[in-house]
């Protein structure tokens, strides 16, 4: 080397996801220094927080039920050719509802600003040429996805019966 030119060695930054006194945590390492922050929740656990909040409206078992999907959770290949042959689609919507007078609403979970996959774009699409509008719900607390799921479904049980326009 020679004059004033320097070495530097590359900035690198490394993340890992783990649980700390029963609590995911996100540990960012960069440049030797360590830091830990409270970890985003998992899409399970959003909607895991939607079916409790649902269950506990009192319209519940009279004006509305649901059933949720995983079609995303990871599965081998036997696993796979048995989900796919019975029925699973890639890019169903997470969440169902069903009310009276044949009303559907259909909701996606995303965490923050998760991405919707292409799989999933496909099927909303397939599902809007239906007539049935697939609603996006992101949120990056619990109580964040329990509360737009509950809003969600009371705005929807005020709406007439057949009423599935897209809009």
């Amino acid at each position: 080397m020679t004059g004033n030119s320097k070495v530097r060695a590359s900035a690198r930054t490394t993340t890992q996801t783990t649980r700390m006194d029963g609590k995911r945590v996100k540990i960012t390492t960069r440049n030797g220094k360590v830091t830990i922050k409270p970890a985003l929740p998992q899409e399970w656990e959003l909607q895991a927080a939607q079916c409790r909040r649902l269950r506990n409206m009192p319209e519940y078992g009279g004006q509305f039920l649901f059933a949720g999907d995983q079609n995303a959770a990871k599965r081998g290949g036997k696993a796979r050719v048995q989900a796919q042959a019975s029925g699973m689609i890639p890019g169903e919507p997470d969440m169902r509802v069903y009310g009276a007078g044949c009303r559907l609403l259909l909701w996606e979970n995303k965490v923050g600003r998760g991405p919707v996959s292409a799989s999933q774009k496909e099927r909303h699409a397939a599902l809007a040429a239906l007539g049935h509008k697939v609603h996006v719900l992101r949120a990056v607390s619990e109580k964040e996805a329990a509360d737009q799921a509950e809003s969600l479904v009371r705005d929807w049980l005020l709406q007439p019966a057949n009423d599935n326009k897209i809009g």
